[in-house]
């Protein structure tokens, strides 16, 4: 499509920071690391070409150091996603993997490194779990810097760009986004990327609107052209009329209101209309993001991901790695939980002393609980670490992907003998500590009532239990419009395993993302949820809805929905009871 006559142009893509920005594109130029050329080398070219490699690898690790020591205070949170970088240079699958294409191919380095990063990218997005898929973006921005080292292309620095602009570009790394100054940089848009993706959470923490994922932002932009991104919606406006611009004036307006009566109640409790507390919590990944569930006013952490400390080594973490990260976040949050979930992943997909086996359906296949009770050594290291972490804070323990009872009984065991075996060793730890499981998987579902006999606490994980009880793909574009959190067979699931919480006297909480929108809060209190956890910004958000809701109204209208047989059905009930409510408190 052309830009020749200024007609206004709508993209979409996906809101990774909310707010909205209004100014003229700067295209971040990258020119040089898509133009990698393949060559044949001699054989006496070989060593003088994996000598370049490595000088370039080594430059590139040197570039990440001296970024993590320029960045700002409010980066240091985010030092372990360049230190992640700095490991992902020396990769065994990365770096060795070239050197060997360099030695049996006879090819120039760079294009030995874009097969190799090719191949890795592709094992990442074939996994089911969004967050491992986004860790392809991390391969991607390593192996480009790799890469302009190689070619000789000039280094983006987003630092010394001197003038108000919305940065355009085909991605971001975590780096360069980290050299972004908030006094010249409104915004950014780019082509790849998603709202897990590193680079989007570092968005958050800038607290600027970014738009990822767009497609082709790149080909459809050009330098000085008026756009808008909405940081909230993911939509870009480009070359925005009289009527768009005005519109989009008032969106803003509204929401920095929004926003900030929001922060104003962010640390005060949710408390509904009619007096009933829920506990808002956050999500993270990094032991580092406490801080920001803290900053926003969270009650503690509802999930914390463990397996970033397991990404990418050629060995496993130790205990006391392990031990040290989970103490910390303990720490810092106590006397408010600590739900650590423990590694929900495949790990002979990433752990490179694990040999790599590929599956058809990888998110139906050995993750989560199934790889850790196949790894009972693996599993007893992080269960131990746990244990002795929750010696230092209230800390709760959580298992992803059951499908039974059987495979409860296994974790209980393995448990006792952890906790036999700290005790032996003399070691500070809690065993008394509360033991829960990830609703994700329909059977655990339906075996809700046999399954409350076994544990404290259920979570559910929507993403995955949408994902497997309507057969849909997220990551498939051909299907992913039928993923819908208020199909009535979602709903129905999650009536019944939290009427089976109540009954048995166990807190029921949600931490997949259909606790972090706004719109499904009147129908979650209605459910009866204890306890929601949602990424740390939008902890105020969440709160600003509860205390707009009343519960026993929630409950009488959770009666009228359940009977709905369709998700549009489900959408008009919402509207005709809460619409007034939901553009109020919602922005929209």
């Amino acid at each position: 499509m052309s830009n020749t006559k200024n007609q206004e142009i709508l993209l979409k893509g996906i809101g990774a920071s909310p707010g909205i920005c209004t100014g003229r594109a700067y295209l971040v130029d990258k020119e040089g690391v898509n133009l990698v050329k393949k060559y044949p080398i001699g054989d006496d070219q070989v060593e003088d070409e994996k000598n370049r490699f490595k000088s370039a690898v080594k430059k590139a690790a040197d570039e990440l150091r001296a970024i993590m020591e320029e960045v700002s205070e409010d980066f240091q949170e985010h030092a372990n996603i360049f230190e992640m970088h700095i490991v992902l240079l020396k990769d065994k699958m990365l770096y060795d993997k070239t050197i060997e294409i360099i030695e049996e191919k006879k090819v120039n380095a760079e294009w030995a490194l874009k097969l190799v990063a090719s191949d890795i990218k592709l094992k990442f997005r074939n996994m089911s779990d969004p967050y491992f898929r986004d860790r392809a973006e991390d391969i991607v921005h390593v192996s480009e810097r790799i890469i302009r080292n190689l070619v000789g292309a000039e280094h983006v620095n987003i630092g010394n760009i001197d003038k108000r602009v919305i940065l355009v570009a085909k991605d971001l790394s975590p780096a360069e986004t980290s050299q972004i100054q908030v006094a010249r940089i409104q915004g950014f848009v780019t082509d790849r990327g998603a709202i897990t993706s590193h680079t989007g959470i570092i968005a958050r923490t800038l607290e600027i609107p970014a738009v990822l994922g767009v497609g082709d932002a790149t080909g459809l932009i050009r330098n000085d052209d008026i756009i808008i991104a909405d940081g909230a919606t993911g939509e870009i406006v480009v070359h925005p009329g009289e009527h768009t611009l005005a519109k989009y004036v008032r969106r803003k307006t509204d929401y920095e209101h929004y926003r900030a009566a929001s922060m104003r109640g962010s640390h005060s409790p949710a408390n509904t209309a009619d007096g009933v507390s829920i506990q808002v919590m956050g999500n993270i990944e990094l032991p580092e993001e406490v801080v920001s569930v803290r900053d926003y006013g969270g009650d503690g952490i509802g999930l914390y991901r463990t397996e970033f400390q397991y990404l990418s080594r050629s060995d496993f973490p130790t205990e006391y790695e392990l031990f040290d990260k989970y103490r910390d976040v303990a720490e810092v949050m106590n006397p408010k939980p600590v739900t650590i979930r423990t590694l929900d992943i495949n790990g002979d997909k990433i752990l490179q002393n694990s040999s790599l086996t590929d599956e058809a359906n990888p998110a139906m296949g050995l993750r989560g609980i199934r790889y850790c009770l196949k790894k009972p050594d693996i599993f007893k290291t992080q269960i131990r670490a746990i244990l002795r972490a929750a010696a230092f804070g209230n800390v709760r323990i959580m298992f992803p992907m059951i499908s039974g009872c059987n495979e409860i009984r296994e974790i209980r065991k393995l448990m006792e003998q952890a906790a036999h075996s700290l005790d032996k060793d003399g070691v500070e730890f809690n065993k008394h500590i509360d033991i829960g499981v990830m609703v994700e998987v329909p059977s655990l579902a339906i075996m809700a009532d046999v399954i409350a006999r076994e544990v404290d606490f259920f979570s559910i994980g929507t993403n995955d239990l949408i994902q497997y009880t309507l057969a849909i793909d997220r990551g498939n574009r051909h299907v992913a419009h039928y993923y819908q959190p208020l199909h009535p067979a979602i709903i129905r699931i999650l009536k019944y395993v939290s009427s089976v919480a109540e009954d048995n006297g166990k807190k029921i909480s949600m931490c997949g993302e259909m606790a972090g929108d706004p719109v499904h809060i009147p129908i979650l209190l209605g459910l009866g949820m204890d306890e929601l956890s949602v990424n740390p910004p939008s902890i105020p958000l969440v709160k600003r809805m509860i205390r707009s809701l009343r519960i026993e109204d929630a409950k009488l209208f959770l009666k009228d929905v359940i009977r709905e047989t369709t998700t549009d059905g489900v959408l008009n009930q919402l509207q005709n009871a809460y619409g007034k409510i939901l553009s109020d408190e919602m922005f929209v």
